[in-house]
């Protein structure tokens, strides 16, 4: 495992070039990639320019968004997918081949059968392109009941419902983007994450709860750093996950203000927040930083 920046996790605005900076200067091991940015950059300069931003910040890449709204209009879909071979080829070259998105647990128009027929059907579509090229695809389940509760329609928001949708489409190259946050506030226990297998975990976000509140109360926005609070079990959590032998990033992603507050004043200094909260974390559980 290593520590990874995701600079919009944090709240800091900047450009993809300048996340690179930051997490170089902040001391973080890796960071993600913006593969449409790149891919503009190797066109210009090469594919070379592209790994020398991160190797000569002492960098690795941690994982590129998945470049289709696999769940928008049919279109739209259709349009973004005819360029997912070239680009997860780029990605391919690159030697980054982890791959991440999201999907909401509601709906306000598809039903429970609908919405997952519409999931299913289009992944089966993204899966094998980016599984020709090497890369693995990590859904990040949202779990959050207040997030949830106001829809007319509910869908997957649980680790084990998630995996369930994994399973399929059956590829063998689609598993979670696993943030421990999702799995707290499902009320998972720590007992699923150990029967989960390496192949299951793609990417990982940490981060902790505020104290004194119900799982099934706290707000999706209102985090706190690693280790913060120790509400989420998050050295146990690592030791699991090292356990299964997963070795992919490990980003902060707090959602908590007052990171917000200091990436409105200092970049680096919430950057360096986000990388020190995770020394703790990574010494306790046995992990090298």
């Amino acid at each position: 495992m290593f520590t990874d920046l995701s600079p919009g996790a944090l709240g800091i605005r900047c450009s993809w070039q300048e996340g690179l900076d930051l997490a170089h200067a902040a001391g973080f091991a890796g960071a993600d990639l913006n593969l449409i940015e790149a891919k503009t950059l190797a066109d210009a300069e090469g594919t070379e320019a592209v790994r020398d931003l991160f190797t000569t910040r002492g960098l690795r890449m941690g994982a590129w968004g998945l470049p289709v709204s696999w769940r928008g209009p049919l279109p739209q879909f259709y349009e973004q997918l005819a360029r997912l071979p070239e680009l997860a080829e780029f990605a391919a070259e690159l030697g980054c081949h982890r791959v991440t998105t999201g999907c909401p647990g509601w709906s306000d128009t598809l039903t429970r059968q609908e919405h997952w027929d519409l999931c299913v059907g289009r992944l089966k579509l993204v899966a094998p392109i980016l599984q020709e090229h090497g890369h693995r695809l990590g859904i990040e389940f949202i779990a959050p009941r207040n997030s949830r509760k106001d829809h007319k329609y509910g869908f997957v928001y649980s680790m084990d419902g998630m995996l369930a949708l994994c399973c399929a489409v059956g590829t063998g190259n689609v598993g979670l983007l696993f943030d421990v946050w999702h799995w707290y506030t499902a009320c998972s226990s720590v007992d699923d994450i150990r029967h989960l297998t390496v192949n299951d975990v793609v990417y990982v976000h940490i981060n902790d709860a505020p104290a004194g509140i119900h799982p099934f109360d706290q707000m999706d926005l209102v985090r706190c750093l690693p280790g913060e609070t120790g509400v989420i079990p998050n050295v146990e959590i690592l030791k699991i996950l090292k356990g299964l032998g997963y070795d992919g990033p490990v980003t902060v992603e707090p959602f908590s203000q007052k990171v917000k507050d200091a990436a409105a004043e200092d970049p680096l200094r919430a950057a360096k927040m986000a990388r020190d909260s995770l020394t703790p974390l990574f010494e306790a559980a046995g992990l090298a930083l």
